[in-house]
């Protein structure tokens, strides 16, 4: 921990000084809560709206808030009331916090930042200081999304499995505890929640190859207090945790020698964990099986619970409740660890207490809470081919051509494994009754592969069991265009009792931000191509956009300062898509990737720096000359590799290096210093001498080159036919 000033903060405080207004009772309620005020009882309700105290606004998760004072009249007249510059051009998927007059965000590699809400001042930053090696364990950026408080604590989960404790006033640290077997390719992405003054996280991983849980750590001590393992274990044996009875029953929906065995079967609790206050429960959202192959992982038999389940959990002891399975059989990465939210509606004349659900797969979920019985599941994207619906046992009428492993033919999955929708989060309003979902249409080919292929389990790499060698677009520039005219994005407002979606925004690309609701009418969404929007709820209509100068992907929480509302966001492109996408994201990659805080007021009057333009590299690769098998090696081992952290294709979506770029490519041994040497381990790039050798390493160099040569001249052929067509313009 540091405490640190910018030019950038001086500049912030210069713009909230010259907006301050006398304080008055509102203002000086702000000034006298803390962090110390935040306990179970806060987060129940989440307050009148002055405080954003948890990543979701309180334990219902709604990301309402029913503060007013910014409304479908006035919101044109928003401006920026300060902001600041953050170190890390990632993703930011972080909602900012905001508790009396102290903001909390985190960044990517875990880090913790705190500012005077009212200034931007700077006043701590913690690092936990992340071992930049450990992102060859992270499928999707070096991401960190939020903190939790409780009584004058911060908890963040890092990285590399930590989950540390953080005085809220100084940022010191004050216990921390490795939650993961430092061994296994385990990370830790999402915000840790505090439930009976147990701190309850979860983990990732489950692409290369580990085994699921969720933990509860005493928030006090950091001891271990109970776990829950999500899927059975490999060995047969007890774990001594809360899970042990309920996963004998489960072991009979796994076969008992699929590949499950070798590569712990996945299910990570990566994200969602949500309190029910009224019934003391606590559901977490169980992830995608390892391999992702059904017909691999378990033979094609069985269920495989936990995986892609939400489950309820005795939130003292960690002992089973129920479960509800949302995608039995998991097999397209559809992970249910999407967020929840919490709500009584009336459906057919009844009060019902129930969790909303939109998960990757493309349905919406709404479930009796006390039971797990499933009241309805619908689509809330068009073009959901993998099942038609479900029926009235709760499981779905599933498209036979879905199960490519049993068929051997390709299946063009709808949505793919980006999902329909990701981590960004959803808001609720009680006002309209819609959930307002950030949604993606992306679809992928699922390919038939060798048995020796999808058996193979890689020590480094993601482990699906599936043909991404032959998934990548081909060099057909009509293919390519009719592809990605079928991606793009949404914001749906979803009716949750009629089970339709009211009214839909289309975006050009997917990869949007999270959204926020409001009792002014509002709602709030950033996008992928760099704009922070408000839309009026009940109909859709666009009100205000700002353009904020890089793409937007976490969603904005609003509070009061001195009785004034404020809106805060961060900017700053990355995460799974942008970093695999390819030409897919080529709309938001012509965006910057500018990491930055900023906070909104109406009337304010602050400008931000002037855009940096996107870095306009020169294509200059060096002659193609690998023999044409050479290149098809290359481009299977490239896929196989390389492609979930520099971009199908070879292209890259501008965080993590563009391989057609590097200097590299002319120089074979320094390629293999790299590539085998383990030279850039520190940076994050580790070596693959277990997997590749010297002929493997110079194929893969030689299929980039060759990628960056038809690029090259395809880049140079639309521009000499715009030219030609300027030139008959002028004539």
């Amino acid at each position: 921990m540091r405490i640190w000033a910018t030019i950038a903060a001086f500049g912030a405080m210069a713009l909230a000084a010259c907006q301050s207004e006398p304080l008055d009772e509102a203002a000086a309620a702000d000034a006298s809560f803390s962090a110390a005020d935040v306990d179970g009882d806060y987060l129940t309700t989440g307050g009148d709206g002055s405080n954003w105290a948890a990543v979701n606004f309180n334990y219902d998760e709604t990301r309402f808030s029913p503060l007013d004072q910014i409304n479908t009249d006035n919101v044109d007249e928003l401006g920026v009331a300060w902001y600041a510059d953050l170190p890390d051009a990632r993703a930011q998927e972080a909602t900012p916090i905001v508790v009396g007059n102290t903001m909390y965000l985190t960044g990517p590699w875990s880090k913790v930042f705190a500012y005077d809400a009212a200034t931007g001042e700077p006043l701590w930053e913690f690092d936990p200081e992340v071992p930049r090696s450990v992102l060859q364990n992270l499928c999707c950026d070096a991401v960190n999304r939020g903190v939790a408080v409780w009584r004058g604590k911060l908890f963040v989960g890092t990285l590399d499995g930590r989950l540390i404790a953080i005085d809220a006033n100084t940022g010191a640290q004050l216990w921390s505890t490795q939650t993961t077997d430092r061994e296994r390719p385990y990370s830790i992405t999402g915000a840790p929640r505090v439930v009976n003054n147990h701190v309850i996280i979860g983990n990732g991983g489950a692409e290369f190859g580990v085994r699921g849980y969720v933990s509860a750590y005493d928030a006090n001590t950091g001891a271990l207090v109970w776990r829950f393992y999500t899927v059975p274990n490999p060995d047969g044996e007890p774990d001594n945790a809360a899970s042990d009875e309920v996963l004998r029953t489960a072991a009979r929906t796994w076969s008992e020698e699929g590949n499950w065995r070798e590569s712990g079967g996945g299910g990570t609790v990566w994200d969602s964990i949500v309190y029910d206050h009224e019934l003391n429960q606590l559901y977490i959202g169980v992830g995608n099986g390892n391999p992702w192959n059904h017909g691999v992982r378990s033979d094609g038999e069985g269920d495989n619970l936990f995986l892609s389940s939400i489950v309820a959990l005795d939130p003292d002891t960690g002992e089973y409740l129920w479960h509800y399975q949302e995608t039995p059989g998991e097999t397209w990465d559809y992970t249910a660890t999407q967020q929840m939210i919490l709500a009584t509606l009336t459906i057919d004349g009844a009060e019902r207490q129930v969790i909303m659900h939109a998960p990757k797969n493309g349905f919406f979920f709404v479930i009796d809470r006390g039971t797990g019985e499933l009241i309805s599941a619908k689509p809330f994207v068009e073009n959901v081919n993998w099942a038609t619906g479900y029926d009235e046992e709760g499981r779905p009428i599933e498209n036979p051509e879905a199960r490519f492993y049993r068929t051997g033919n390709p299946f063009i999955a709808m949505p793919g494994p980006i999902g329909a929708h990701n981590w960004q989060p959803m808001a609720f309003s009680p006002e309209t009754g819609l959930v307002y979902i950030p949604a993606n249409i992306v679809p992928q080919a699922f390919l038939p592969a060798t048995e020796e292929r999808m058996r193979a389990q890689s020590p480094i790499g993601f482990n699906t069991g599936t043909n991404l060698e032959d998934g990548m677009l081909p060099r057909d520039e009509a293919v390519v265009r009719e592809a990605l005219a079928s991606v793009r994005g949404q914001l749906v407002a979803f009716d949750p009792v009629a089970g339709e979606a009211r009214w839909t925004v289309d975006y050009p690309t997917p990869w949007n931000g999270g959204t926020l609701a409001t009792a002014g009418g509002l709602i709030f969404q950033g996008t992928a191509t760099g704009e922070l929007k408000a839309y009026d709820a009940a109909t859709g209509e666009e009100l205000w956009s700002m353009d904020t100068g890089s793409g937007v992907l976490a969603g904005a929480s609003t509070f009061t300062i001195d009785g004034v509302q404020h809106i805060a966001f961060t900017t700053g492109r990355g995460g799974a898509f942008t970093i695999t996408a390819g030409t897919a994201d080529i709309t938001a990659g012509r965006v910057p990737n500018v990491p930055r805080l900023i906070v909104l007021r109406l009337g304010g009057n602050g400008i931000l720096p002037e855009t940096p333009p996107v870095d306009q590299m020169t294509l200059d690769p060096p002659e193609s000359t690998g023999r044409p098998e050479q290149v098809a090696t290359g481009q299977r081992l490239y896929a196989r590799y390389c492609l979930v952290c520099h971009g199908e294709g070879a292209i890259g979506g501008g965080v993590n290096p563009d391989l057609r770029f590097s200097g590299f490519l002319r120089d074979a041994d320094a390629w293999r210093g790299v590539i085998l040497g383990g030279n850039l381990a520190e940076n994050g790039m580790p070596s693959f001498r277990e997997v590749l050798n010297r002929a493997r390493a110079e194929a893969i160099r030689h299929y980039v080159i060759d990628k960056a040569n038809y690029d090259l001249q395809q880049l140079r052929a639309r521009r000499e036919e715009a030219e030609s067509g300027e030139a008959a313009d002028d004539g």
